[in-house]
């Protein structure tokens, strides 16, 4: 993968980009833009990154992410085999820019939630169940609509998800990106994070892929994404495991092999660390 910069003529030119994708990947790479995205799931399921939030994504999944914040949704590896996808991703991708309803817009008094909406983005929002159920059926059609209906239909969207309590950030701090240095190489160790979580990773194999010493590495990691490399692992390997908990009728020991860990005891500890349960509690609860 490859941190990039996404400035593809065709959406630079246009307020509002909506558009559905029924592919897996979503993205090819970690990444980020010059516009907002409001980007609903309507089936399949994975892990996604919005700076540096780590978490399971699944069917009903709305997230608002804010200009130059990288984040990448990326599927499961089941989706990935050769046809096993079809009638299984379908994603609803809103793009569209701050004044794309018109200039200082949302400046003006009763437009006020919508800008602290807007604003709170560029950490990344997620919203809950509740409000994406409600909103399904007007997500699944927006890209049918006509240029003029998309832009009224999604100030409307907006409205709604600005007052909704049921709803996250997702980032602790403020990852926005201005710059591409180091892009490439921070995305070649993103992916293969995510290629490799259950395989044992020692700090040694993930510095020798960035091409590092492990000390450069380790402050290279965690001035770009806030966390260090062991704590990132954790995250990718716990929220896999969650996500194997709801969908899968595996004993929690198997899972905890599955992704990665050797000892039950630390595939615990990190869980509860992580969930703020013990995996039987998690299993229980859903």
């Amino acid at each position: 993968m490859k941190l990039i910069l996404k400035n593809a003529e065709n959406v630079v030119n246009e307020r509002v980009n909506i558009c559905k994708k029924e592919i897996p990947c979503l993205d090819s790479s970690w990444h980020y833009h010059a516009q907002y995205e409001l980007l609903y799931i309507s089936q399949s399921s994975g892990i996604r990154f919005v700076g540096d939030s780590v978490s399971q994504f699944s069917p009903g999944d709305l997230v608002l992410v804010g200009p130059y914040l990288p984040h990448l949704w990326r599927n499961d590896v089941s989706f990935y085999e050769e046809n096993n996808y079809e009638n299984q991703v379908k994603t609803i991708i809103m793009k569209f820019t701050n004044d794309f309803i018109g200039n200082g817009t949302f400046k003006n008094p009763e437009f006020s939630e919508i800008d602290k909406l807007l604003d709170l983005s560029k950490f990344g929002v997620c919203f809950g169940k509740s409000i994406s159920e409600e909103l399904h059926e007007e997500l699944i059609r927006i890209p049918e609509l006509n240029p003029a209906m998309q832009s009224i239909k999604l100030l409307e969207i907006l409205s709604r998800l600005s007052v909704t309590t049921d709803k996250n950030v997702l980032s602790s701090s403020d990852m926005r990106q201005y710059t591409t240095e180091n892009s490439q190489r921070l995305d070649t160790v993103l992916k293969y994070i995510s290629d490799n979580y259950a395989s044992n990773i020692t700090l040694e194999d993930i510095a020798d892929v960035a091409c590092m010493t492990t000390n450069s590495f380790c402050r290279f990691f965690k001035k770009l994404t806030n966390k260090s490399f062991t704590q990132f692992l954790n995250e990718v390997r716990i929220r896999n495991a969650s996500r194997l908990l709801i969908q899968d009728d595996l004993l929690v020991s198997e899972i905890c092999y599955i992704v990665g860990y050797n000892s039950i005891t630390n595939f615990n500890n990190q869980f509860k660390q992580i969930m703020g349960c013990t995996p039987k509690q998690f299993r229980k609860s859903v």
